[in-house]
């Protein structure tokens, strides 16, 4: 019944919001009568907001029209490969007629990101793609909102969940032989549950994994978000926060988890936040700032465009993630889809290299639940595991942004290249593991630093200047 209430009273806002964005333009009309108004900046900065906070916001678009690969402008051309009832696999194909550029781009690792199903689309990770893009061939996950996709369909699980990422991942690894996979949040869990199941069956397995921000063990530094996972039970989150589909969309009568719920209780975590953000946005377009009027709309009409997530789906990661914490403690069966149960078993990994990346400030991922992806996954020599801390960094920045770009993405493309390296080198017989383990104790002291202690280490984020960057580095303890 929430549902039906929620979509007429934006039915029934929708006019409005429509005049009140008329409104704003009139005002905003120098050559207009309203125009002259001696308060018409202010009235049209009112109408503006009161646009924005009543409009309804449709998915975006990753809008990656081309990129600049060393001066030289590249061509992206976006296009989905495979498509599935519940996700696209994008990708995102570099084209260019610079001899010297498709040389260097025809050789460099493929990548395929795995964005989450929690409520946002998967353009949320925008930045990411289009950073990721100047060094490596990059697909990812695109999930579709559950409300539009039909019941004829059928369920969706968490267990599709990961043998979707396993079918993506061959797809992947049949046109160019392996891959490497980063996981963003949410789907560090099921991408490593994918990859266990791969290594189990004696499947090649992705050239590295990178785990960012996720959940691995959610009982380590427990945040809000955790919290409300963990204490309300199984019954309670089925009853009240699972609703059907209103019949004005295609998947009319699936039970979903409306992404609206989700989007309020992303808003309530941080209100303040919010509200600070509408008002400067408010004084911005009396004083006329464009560029930050324009930074604003392109954030919100982002954070604003979520999605409804199957219930299925939502309950069994709410139990295996944060009530059962299944992965880590090694009682999670997945079921194939010839449906056969099979165990996740992390250990069974050997060859994958493994990099965890953490915010220092994340409020959603607390600290150490995905570094926590080293203690389970003990088949990882301890050559092929790396862990990263981005300072200063809460959630968002651990994949967007300046941190990102900056001090994260150069650590992830180092990472990458390394093992992207070390696989094309397998054949010849001369690089074993003492030169594996030679590269690693040879990486300059300026990026690592190692003992003989252990060889997972802990990289914090670049130091900011006048600080030594001797503090900015730590050995971890196994």
């Amino acid at each position: 019944m929430l549902y039906q209430l929620y979509e007429t009273q934006r039915s029934l806002m929708e006019p409005f919001s429509d005049l009140a964005q008329a409104a704003a333009k009139v005002y905003s009309n120098p050559l207009s009568l309203a125009g002259q108004n001696p308060f018409a900046q202010r009235l049209s900065a009112t109408y503006d907001l009161m646009h924005r906070l009543g409009k309804d916001y449709e998915r975006p678009e990753f809008g990656i029209r081309s990129i600049n690969e060393d001066g030289v402008e590249v061509a992206i051309l976006e296009r989905i490969e495979v498509n599935k009832p519940f996700c696209d696999l994008r990708r995102f194909k570099r084209l260019t007629d610079d001899a010297a550029t498709f040389a260097k781009i025809k050789d460099e690792p493929v990548v395929l990101i795995v964005a989450p199903l929690s409520g946002h689309y998967s353009t949320l990770l925008r930045d990411t793609v289009k950073t990721m893009l100047r060094d490596h061939k990059v697909y990812i996950t695109d999930w579709k909102n559950a409300r539009l996709v039909p019941l004829s369909e059928g369920e969706f699980h968490l267990d599709d969940y990961v043998n979707y990422v396993q079918e993506f991942i061959r797809h992947v690894q049949g046109k160019y032989g392996n891959c490497h996979v980063m996981s963003v949040c949410q789907p560090t869990v099921p991408v490593l549950a994918a990859v266990s199941l791969m290594a189990s069956r004696g499947e090649k397995t992705p050239l590295s994994m990178t785990m960012m921000g996720g959940p691995i063990d959610a009982r380590k530094s427990p945040t809000a978000v955790n919290n409300l996972a963990m204490n309300k039970s199984h019954s309670w989150f089925e009853s009240n926060v699972i609703y059907r589909v209103p019949s004005n969309f295609p998947g009319a009568g699936r039970r979903v988890y409306p992404g609206f719920l989700q989007h309020t209780g992303f808003v309530a975590m941080n209100p303040d936040h919010h509200a600070k953000s509408h008002y400067d946005y408010f004084k911005d377009l009396i004083k006329g700032d464009d560029a930050s009027t324009e930074a604003h709309r392109k954030f919100y009409d982002e954070y604003n465009a979520v999605l409804d997530m199957d219930a299925d789906y939502y309950l069994e990661t709410i139990k295996v993630v944060f009530q059962d914490f299944s992965l880590v403690n090694g009682t999670w069966d997945v079921k194939n889809p010839s449906g056969k149960l099979e165990r996740v078993q992390p250990g069974a990994i050997k060859t994958t290299a493994l990099l965890s990346v953490e915010g220092e400030l994340d409020d959603i991922s607390g600290s150490g639940q995905t570094r926590a992806v080293h203690d389970i996954c003990t088949g990882v020599p301890k050559s092929l595991q790396r862990h990263f801390e981005a300072e200063g960094a809460g959630h968002y920045g651990i994949f967007s942004g300046r941190r990102w770009r900056e001090h994260v993405y150069p650590f992830v493309k180092s990472f990458i290249l390394d093992h992207n390296a070390q696989a094309t080198a397998k054949p010849v017989k001369a690089i074993a593991k003492p030169a594996t383990k030679s590269v690693e104790l040879a990486a300059p002291a300026t990026e690592l630093a190692v003992t003989p202690a252990t060889t997972l280490v802990a990289v914090k984020a670049a130091p900011v200047a006048g600080k030594k960057p001797a503090a900015k580095r730590a050995v971890a303890k196994k």
